[in-house]
């Protein structure tokens, strides 16, 4: 499972606990940091990785790998372009967007790529909340 945008590791801690394995991709330095603190027992472990980089940076796995990403909105076309390049091994992609953005892809979904619309989620649940409401956004690899 690669977590783009960990941030404080509010989605990185149920993914542990499902069992996965996570690299976890935050850009910020002192989130990057608090996250290895966090859960430096599942670093020491190996079912966690903490990356601080930039999540444009990231080489992609060579083996099949899902993504879960609330990136941040100017990110969104270089980073869905990175992750369902015709290269990529991604299988599925479960992404928090810019309502605007989740529905232009789903009327051109990135080739190779089946998209559904999950739930909105409104300005309120972020701090601080952004300026539009976003939606949750699937991806699956077509067979």
């Amino acid at each position: 499972m690669v977590e783009f945008g960990a941030g404080t590791g509010a989605v990185t801690a149920p993914l542990l606990d499902s069992g996965a394995r996570v690299i976890a991709i935050e850009w910020h330095p002192g989130r990057a940091a608090a996250l290895q603190r966090r859960f430096g027992s599942a670093a020491a472990n190996g079912t966690l990785k903490v990356l601080g980089i930039d999540a444009l940076d990231f080489r992609l796995p060579a083996r099949p790998f899902r993504v879960i990403a609330n990136p941040p909105y100017s990110i969104t076309s270089a980073l869905l372009r990175l992750i369902t390049a015709r290269h990529s091994r991604m299988i599925r992609a479960d992404l928090v967007l810019q309502r605007g953005a989740v529905n232009g892809l789903l009327e051109r979904p990135p080739r190779w790529f089946v998209g559904v619309r999950g739930v909105r989620v409104p300005r309120w649940a972020f701090a601080p909340p952004p300026e539009v409401d976003s939606a949750v956004l699937t991806l699956r690899r077509r067979r």
